[in-house]
């Protein structure tokens, strides 16, 4: 592509170096295997399905299908592909140092009595599906 190979007066090696490329990048052609783009096309159409779904449960469920495949191999195609399970990450309920810490107002009252305190909830509440 961008390595002109018939130019005479720039050799490929000095091609490569001003590229930042070895010159084994120039010679070397990629494999690309036909099971492993099968198995992309069939993790791409669960993944649509079940975004959700984790490495192990996809292996069982490509397996479900006939496909043996271990669950290294479908962590890598992962990757390959860009994707990645969708679920609540590790740190979600960590507070962020900007916000405001308000304080507790009712921690030196001595609530002896009914009524004597009240609260509310302003939250929306969820409407059934």
């Amino acid at each position: 592509m961008l390595i002109d190979r018939t130019n005479g007066l720039i050799s490929i090696a000095r091609q490569a170096a001003l590229l930042g490329l070895s010159r084994s990048a120039i010679y070397c052609e990629p494999v690309v295997d036909t099971y492993d783009i099968e198995l992309m096309r069939l993790i791409d159409e669960q993944y649509t399905k079940t975004p959700f779904y984790s490495s192990r449960r996809m292996v069982v469920t490509l397996r479900g299908i006939g496909h043996e495949v271990n669950r290294k191999r479908k962590q890598r195609l992962m990757r390959v592909m860009g994707i990645e399970a969708i679920y609540p990450k590790h740190r979600l309920s960590k507070a962020n140092p900007g916000h405001k810490i308000y304080p507790y107002l009712l921690s030196d009252l001595e609530i002896n009595r009914n009524n004597h305190v009240w609260g509310t909830d302003i939250s929306v509440p969820q409407q059934a599906a």
